[in-house]
């Protein structure tokens, strides 16, 4: 580009460290008990994500609902970098890519539900394993951020460098074709 070029460009698109990007996308299926049914959950996920997903435990007893405390009743993946990006892509195809605006935070973070995981394109269904419904949550960043995780020296990350709810909406609709409705 030439430099009148650059000129003509908004700010944020000059500049590299305001650019928008996916930071990570964590996928959970609760089930609601152990056994069987969260070993099925377990196996589908790793199917959906090629990577071993974590169980997780009750952090408190519900009697009506028959949980125990430390019980494992779901199971979660984070996927990052390229692996994050290609699975979102499919996800949103699964919701047809429509995202409510409800579904954003003010802080660049947005959340949805995928209702059987079968509608996942390239997702056959097995009748041993059953159906099981998943929240796929996304959280996008900009170049920095990493100074607030940091083991040495963590730091605040300035108002600038945050991403915005209208950034997070536009960043979608402009990298995944999304309709923010």
């Amino acid at each position: 580009m030439s430099d009148e070029e650059v000129e003509e460009l908004p700010r944020s698109a000059r500049n590299p460290m305001s650019q928008v990007k996916v930071g990570k996308v964590t996928v959970n299926i609760s089930v609601g008990n152990s056994g069987e049914e969260l070993e099925k959950a377990v196996e589908v996920l790793e199917s959906l994500t090629g990577q071993k997903p974590q169980r997780r435990t009750a952090r408190k007893s519900v009697r009506d609902f028959g949980i125990r405390k430390g019980e494992p009743i779901a199971c979660i993946v984070t996927l990052r970098k390229d692996r994050a990006v290609s699975f979102l892509k499919q996800a949103l195809e699964a919701v047809s890519g429509r995202i409510p605006a409800s579904h954003f935070d003010d802080y660049g973070n947005l959340a949805f539900g995928i209702k059987e995981h079968i509608e996942i394109p390239g997702t056959r269904y097995s009748p041993e394993l059953g159906i099981f419904g998943m929240d796929v949550c996304v959280t996008l960043e900009k170049p920095g951020k990493r100074i607030q995780r940091r083991r040495r020296r963590p730091a605040t990350v300035g108002r600038r460098q945050r991403v915005s709810k209208e950034e997070a909406q536009s960043f979608m609709a402009e990298s995944f074709q999304v309709s923010v409705v």
